[in-house]
């Protein structure tokens, strides 16, 4: 019989240590300052500016977390922190990561307030759009558009492989923030033209990052806001964490917005971290959902069957739920011929 042990309790009521340290570790570039090669103690140390008292416990820490490998006194990255950490590789994702240090981890103290108000925690708490505060300054904007790359990263590469695209032409990313998903999905089928539809702040950084993966001939930018007026017209709406930010009349807005953009027979593809229909186990979906508490006025995430529903609303047929990586997952719909 299995002992009961107040373990897996513990782990996670303490886990906030693990997190942010890892948390300062991106702050800080340790993980870019290793990608060339490993270092000692006294090295990093004079590198990052780590006081002498906690400079050998933080990096053993990340040893002991299996982010850093050490060896004979030399600290290197894991193969993880390597490709997914260093600042100059275009696999790094630490965009998110840096957006969850500097704004999400002190917004989530006030969680037990947000709980018994139903009120978010963030920016807006002190009645400023959280949006307007992101979008303010080109370098909180970057911050918050690279953080959005991060995030869809994985996502994209797996709707390019997952979604049939053979039966289209055009395709829209509705808030497509610095354009990962149609960077994506146009490198992986050259027949593809795309839009990126956002609000003009973001189009020189959309522009600079499509012109760096040189698709600049078949991406374009199209400024504008999906709630003062229609959504552009392609073969096939994306939508991807864009739903999960507001509330279910907006939602529903937003499907309905999609329907009318496209032809008979295009497709409308949303993807969040869509919560299992039983709500028992994708947690990270679940905590999203309490991320937006903190973040947003009305926003939520939900289950594949919640999607389902207002999609056939809308008038969308055929509807169904595909796993893509991690805790994400995409909800198609297509529309009747």
């Amino acid at each position: 019989m299995k002992a009961t042990t107040p373990d897996h309790i513990m782990r996670l009521g303490m886990g906030f240590w693990a997190s942010k340290t890892l948390l300062s570790a991106v702050e800080l570039g340790l993980f870019t300052e290793l990608a060339g090669s490993a270092a000692d103690l006294q090295t990093l140390q004079a590198r990052l500016k780590l006081h002498p008292r906690s400079a050998r416990d933080f990096l053993d820490a990340l040893v002991a977390l299996k982010l850093l490998e050490r060896e004979q006194g030399f600290y290197r990255n894991t193969a993880e922190t390597d490709l997914f950490l260093d600042k100059a590789k275009p696999s790094y994702i630490g965009g998110l990561l840096e957006m969850a240090n500097a704004r999400l981890y002190g917004f989530w103290g006030s969680l037990t307030e947000a709980l018994r108000t139903g009120e978010l925690q963030n920016e807006g708490k002190d009645n400023e759009d959280f949006f307007a505060a992101i979008y303010a300054t080109p370098e909180g904007l970057k911050t918050f558009l690279n953080a959005m790359s991060g995030v869809s990263a994985g996502a994209a590469k797996a709707i390019a492989e997952k979604f049939d695209w053979s039966k289209y032409r055009t395709f829209a990313d509705v808030g497509v923030a610095q354009g990962m998903v149609p960077v994506t999905v146009a490198r992986a089928h050259p027949h593809l033209q795309a839009i990126g539809f956002d609000l003009p702040a973001v189009k020189p950084i959309f522009e600079e990052f499509v012109a760096q993966n040189g698709l600049s001939e078949r991406v374009r930018f199209q400024s504008g806001s999906f709630f003062d007026g229609p959504m552009p017209n392609a073969d096939v709406i994306v939508m991807g964490h864009i739903l999960h930010d507001w509330n279910l009349e907006q939602k529903k807005m937003l499907l309905s917005k999609a329907f009318a953009a496209l032809p008979k027979g295009g497709a409308v593809i949303v993807y969040d971290a869509i919560i299992d229909d039983e709500r028992r186990e994708n947690a990270f979906g679940l905590l999203m959902s309490l991320n937006m508490l903190i973040e947003t006025q009305g926003g939520f995430d939900y289950t594949g069957a919640d999607c389902r529903t207002w999609m056939h609303e809308a008038g969308f047929v055929s509807t169904c739920v595909e796993p893509l990586v991690g805790p994400d997952s995409m909800v198609i719909g297509l529309k009747p011929e």
